[in-house]
């Protein structure tokens, strides 16, 4: 319960950081540098693209039968749908793997800042991890996401799979990435192996969480695909762009308010092990002379009395 508690009391600690204006401002260089990547593919690559695969799967016999099936059946309008949903299939895992590393390049950093100085100021950066290893890190991880979503993009055409396939990959490279980046500055080498085999379950909870609710401005986008519709697709791209960017800036935060936790728990817990606890009283001479003082005093002598008087005696 300690766990579920602090994967929750993070979520809504990011939701409310996410509102803070240093994370809105820098939220908008992915979307812009992201946003104007796509709407150059669309003015410029968007038309012939479609028409070029379009004649192809009209050459490809195989498509081309099941071209002239629809048609028969009275289905000939999803035709014309055909081409533009297999480009934005491939543009997809695309648009989330260039937004989700501009996030952790130029805006996770922003925000793990934020977190640790208004959170967690005297948490001292012990840097396990340097700039140039988080980049390789998201580069790598990002690159092998790219291919597996590639690789699987078939299965992606049935309707469980299609919804559940991007959800677990976005899932696992947003916990890979935001993981290793939140204590890359913070944490030593060996703090960082610790915490992240001692909450991989959280983690990785995390990730899926934030993985799902990256699927859904896809599922949007496949969801309005209507011939109308996917002539604004390159607009609709951009605006996944930005709703990308926010899933991703939050999931950026929610990490680094869980992994930062658990990092001052971490060294907290280390302290307290390491405080030397008192132990039994000395023995030997300084033991002895400590009972002596313990002793009882000894007993006063008793007064002499008095003399008896002359008028006593008399």
């Amino acid at each position: 319960m300690n766990g579920v508690n602090s994967v929750i009391g993070a979520f809504w600690r990011a939701a409310a950081y996410c509102l803070h204006p240093r994370v809105m401002l820098v939220s908008l260089i992915p979307v812009l540098l992201a946003g104007a990547a796509v709407l150059g593919f669309g003015w410029w690559l968007w038309t012939p693209a479609v028409d070029t695969l379009r004649q192809a799967l009209e050459a490809w016999w195989p498509s081309a039968a099941a071209f002239d099936w629809l048609q028969s059946v009275g289905a000939g309008g999803l035709r014309g749908l055909v081409a533009p949903l297999l480009i934005i299939a491939v543009a997809v895992p695309l648009v989330v793997v260039v937004t989700l590393l501009l996030v952790a390049l130029l805006m996770a950093p922003a925000i793990i800042e934020l977190v640790a100085r208004r959170r967690f100021p005297a948490l001292e950066r012990r840097r396990g991890a340097g700039p140039w290893q988080t980049a390789l890190w998201s580069l790598a991880f990002s690159a092998l996401a790219l291919l597996l979503m590639l690789v699987s993009l078939p299965l992606w055409l049935l309707p469980p799979l299609g919804l559940v396939l991007p959800a677990l990959l976005w899932g696992w490279l947003a916990y890979r990435v935001f993981a290793f980046e939140v204590l890359a500055g913070h944490a030593s080498a060996d703090e960082r192996r610790i915490l992240l085999r001692e909450h991989r379950g959280p983690l990785l909870v995390m990730g899926m969480l934030s993985g799902a609710m990256g699927a859904a401005p896809a599922l949007l986008l496949f969801v309005s695909a209507t011939p109308m519709a996917l002539l604004f697709a390159p607009v609709l791209l951009v605006l996944a762009v930005w709703l990308y960017t926010l899933v991703f800036g939050f999931a950026a935060a929610w990490f680094a308010h869980y992994e930062l936790a658990a990092l001052e728990e971490l060294r907290a817990d280390e302290a307290l092990r390491q405080t030397p606890t008192p132990g039994p009283p000395p023995a030997g001479p300084a033991a002895a002379v400590h009972r002596r003082d313990d002793w009882p005093l000894p007993a006063p002598p008793p007064r002499p009395s008095a003399p008896p008087s002359a008028e006593a005696g008399r």
